[in-house]
């Protein structure tokens, strides 16, 4: 893991749902798109991942078109492929339809060949007094560690 550069991540994702397990997917890109990347372009809070004929597909992720690109050049919000195994697929198929999951990704990042991958959550969503309590839990460990630091400090 220390060899992956994170470009992305969905800090959404983590906020709005539960996630269950995570999956890693490579992603099929084009060439201004792997560049986009590599510079940081990408925005991944609306996305969600899908599963339609037996392909996982990324939807509705946003890479910003490539500065120096031509006429060639990606559309920013197409659906893009992800490389997962038939067994993975099949899993996250089943669990989907069966339990009422979704897949969101997680983060994009960049591994050290270069290649980009894509961390998937199989999440449920959250009711709005699980992300109070979420909160609040997150609140009281900020509290506690400030307390233990001013304590350790001698204050």
């Amino acid at each position: 893991m220390a060899d992956e550069q994170t470009k992305a991540v969905n800090r959404r994702a983590r906020h709005e749902f539960t996630i269950d397990e995570t999956f890693e997917a490579g992603i099929v890109l084009t060439g201004t798109e792997i560049k986009s990347i590599r510079n940081g372009k990408v925005n991944l809070a609306d996305a969600y991942a899908r599963i339609e004929k037996d392909e996982a597909w990324l939807i509705g992720a946003h890479i910003a078109p490539f500065e120096q690109g031509n006429r060639n050049n990606h559309e920013p919000k197409r659906a893009r492929k992800l490389l997962l195994h038939r067994s993975e697929i099949d899993e996250l198929l089943g669990r989907t339809k069966a339990k009422g999951q979704t897949i969101v990704p997680l983060r994009l990042y960049l591994t050290s060949k270069g290649r980009a991958k894509l961390e998937l959550g199989l999440a449920r969503g959250k009711q709005l007094h699980d992300r109070r309590r979420d909160i609040a839990d997150r609140d009281a460990r900020r509290d506690v560690a400030r307390e233990l630091a001013d304590a350790q400090r001698g204050r």
